[in-house]
């Protein structure tokens, strides 16, 4: 008998995308699926959508709740199956990946496992897509300097839920980093190379337009996990880095700089009076990408 799975999906006004998300889950036709929306009491058409489809969802409510966290804390609650996964409602799995999901777990399910993804975004009139190398990721970095992993394309068993506890609710933009952070002390984390999700990004993206906030929050991340890159992402978070490169303040951009022009790792370690000496391009690039 195949291991059962439960995906559990957060939701909060986002009826324009849910439906989309829903059927990627439920078009598996995965036979052993446990799936659970758990929504902050929208008030858009998310409860229509649901009810929609509520006569293939294990179990679904929509009530006020503390933010994101919470909401995949009670859905987890809930949860019956042997693997365990979520997915927002702005993302979707690719086709008929819920098999090879077993496939691992059954292999070894004392792992945390994290596959690629195509993240994505509407941009005027064209659609704009980039995809992921996580095996190459976790092979040249630290967890505790770069999330590297895809929080849609990622999965579990129960016991390792169960064993290593629940998202903390005090987080609102990194819970998922800091929870794969607690797992990486246990427990082998295992890149593989298929492509898992789709991840939407967005201008109600909550990664996107979570600002000086979000940073704080990293930060703090940061400050217990690796202190040494808590100084450097101090450092960029404090503007340095918008007089060194001149242009809009986008990371994507930024990233891209960084690639093709070697002499800003310097100017930024110039405009920090020797400070950042001590850190490779690497741990730069890794730095910035989190902003």
């Amino acid at each position: 008998m195949l291991p059962r799975i439960t995906i559990i999906t957060p939701s909060y006004n986002q009826g324009q995308f849910i439906e989309e998300t829903i059927q990627s889950v439920l078009g598996q036709q995965y036979p052993n699926l446990e799936y659970m929306i758990i929504d902050g009491g929208s008030n858009d058409n998310t409860v229509n959508i649901i009810k929609k489809y509520e006569k293939h969802i294990s179990y679904w409510c929509s009530e006020k709740d503390s933010g994101q966290a919470n909401a995949i804390n009670k859905g987890f609650a809930r949860a019956t199956g042997d693997i365990l996964m979520w997915l927002n409602s702005d993302d979707m799995l690719m086709p008929n990946i819920l098999q090879l999901i077993a496939k691992k777990y059954v292999e070894n399910p004392n792992a945390l496992y994290f596959g690629n993804c195509l993240h994505f975004r509407h941009q005027e009139n064209a659609l704009i897509s980039s995809g992921s190398n996580v095996t190459a990721q976790h092979k040249n970095n630290p967890l505790s300097e770069v999330d590297f992993i895809i929080q849609p394309s990622s999965f579990w068993s129960k016991e390792i839920w169960e064993n290593i506890g629940l998202l903390s609710e005090e987080l609102h933009f990194g819970f998922d980093w800091e929870w794969f952070l607690r797992v990486e002390k246990k427990y082998p984390l295992i890149p593989i190379s298929e492509c898992i999700s789709l991840y939407r990004i967005h201008d109600a993206h909550k990664s996107g337009t979570g600002g000086y906030k979000r940073q704080e929050e990293l930060l703090k991340i940061y400050e217990i996990y690796n202190p040494k890159m808590a100084f450097l992402y101090n450092s960029l978070m404090k503007g340095q880095i918008d007089v060194i490169k001149k242009y809009d303040t986008l990371k994507y951009k930024i990233k891209r700089k960084l690639r093709r022009e070697t002499s800003l790792f310097q100017k930024i370690r110039d405009f920090n009076n020797g400070k950042l000496n001590e850190y490779s391009n690497q741990q730069i690039r890794n730095a910035v990408s989190m902003l």
